[in-house]
């Protein structure tokens, strides 16, 4: 059987959308018996009438309807091809799910998304916020490319590249009065504390921070951001453990004190390992492993908790 004409699907839209021959065939800057004549070929290949008219409108059948919804499919995938081959002529490289953290779209991504945009106008990036874990399914499933996530994660599958640790510092309204130059967990759970939602890693890392004191004698707010925590804390809510990144330079209404013993998240990037290398995941993970080479270069390094030498000190916090 011959292959489907396109050109008399797209007629018998045109008749059906504008209720005339006459009228499709203006649509299609054709004469009106070419539009019949390609009705008619399309209605002796299927052998079933496409076409009826009632009073001076032409409409379509029972079988033209099923028709009519198929051609809409077939033009739609069309479309997609036409898109599809239009990105690869102007430069299309390809396409990078990643997954990520909150903390990291928010305080380290951007400069580096802008950067990968400027640079490699043909990669399309489509980035989500997830926690760790269900980024590590993500990946698992193949629903996304790469991830930013935060160790430990389950090794199987995944290869897993370590970039850097970040301490976790407490933060405290700054109007508050003898807050000490370091914090315990003891001195924490005296405290009103606003945490991380309960699936995110830095929750674990404090949870088992305060495993000591444990049950707090008052529970944790559980708030779903670092910015929220931040705006809470300075509301005078209470006090939060939250990565150093968050809190870096001057915050107005915050006082940050380092965590003794001291508390540090790793950031990794993880990928499945048997995901090909196809060129826009290269690019793209090429620059996200330059996160690696911030930490290693001591832009974020941290010592012991404790804020570096030359750091800029949020108001109120410890000399």
């Amino acid at each position: 059987m011959r292959s489907l004409n396109l050109d008399q699907l797209q007629a018998l839209l045109r008749v059906v959308e504008n209720g005339s021959f006459s009228a499709a065939a203006r649509k299609l800057n054709l004469t009106q018996p070419a539009v019949s004549l390609q009705i008619r070929e399309l209605e002796r290949r299927f052998d079933v009438r496409l076409i009826e008219r009632i009073g001076r409108r032409a409409h379509a059948t029972t079988p033209g309807r099923t028709l009519v919804d198929a051609a809409h499919r077939i033009f739609h995938e069309c479309g997609l091809a036409e898109v599809a081959m239009r990105h690869y002529r102007d430069g299309w490289i390809g396409r990078v799910n990643i997954g990520t953290t909150n903390t990291m779209l928010t305080y380290e991504l951007p400069p580096i998304l802008r950067a990968l945009s400027l640079s490699h106008p043909g990669i399309e990036l489509h980035v989500t916020n997830m926690p760790t874990r269900e980024s590590v399914e993500g990946i698992l499933q193949n629903r996304i490319d790469i991830a930013l996530v935060t160790l430990p994660v389950p090794e199987r599958q995944l290869r897993i590249v370590p970039l850097r640790q970040e301490a976790l510092v407490a933060i405290f309204p700054a109007a508050m009065e003898d807050v000490p130059n370091e914090i315990t967990p003891d001195y924490v759970a005296r405290q009103a504390l606003l945490m991380e939602h309960t699936g995110g890693a830095v929750h674990a890392l404090v949870t088992r921070w305060l495993s000591a004191k444990v049950p707090l004698p008052r529970a944790p707010m559980h708030l779903g951001t670092v910015e929220a925590l931040k705006s809470a804390v300075a509301s005078n809510l209470g006090m939060s453990i939250v990565p150093e990144m968050a809190v870096a330079g001057t915050i107005p209404d915050i006082v940050v004190r380092p965590l003794r013993p001291p508390l540090s998240t790793t950031l990794a990037l993880i990928e499945h390992r048997n995901k090909p290398d196809e060129p826009a995941l290269v690019v793209v993970r090429n620059a996200l492993l330059g996160l690696r080479a911030v930490g290693e270069s001591g832009g974020r390094q941290e010592t012991n908790g404790r804020p570096r030498p030359g750091k800029k000190r949020s108001r109120g916090q410890a000399k």
